[in-house]
């Protein structure tokens, strides 16, 4: 899976804080799919312009390692691997 860009509409995540926020979601997202896997119409390679997530509440003093928790599970969500 590869993902050109994360659009987080009304949050503000300072450039020191950024990498912290990519680690996170990386991790996390590979933790979900490493568990739940891929929607089957996804497994075939496509690419999507853009996927619509759940939306996520964030807190003002949401640290970047769980935002990007919320983002990851959000996005795991969007890709509908089921449960196993």
């Amino acid at each position: 899976m590869n993902i050109g860009r994360v659009v987080l509409d009304g949050i503000d995540v300072s450039a020191a804080d950024r990498p912290r926020l990519k680690a996170a979601i990386e991790a996390e997202l590979t933790r979900i799919v490493a568990e739940r896997g891929i929607a089957g119409e996804l497994r075939q390679g496509i690419a999507l312009p853009s996927l619509r997530v759940p939306q996520i509440a964030v807190a003002p003093a949401t640290k970047p390692a769980q935002l990007g928790t919320a983002i990851a599970g959000a996005v795991g969500a969007g890709v509908g691997g089921a449960r196993r």
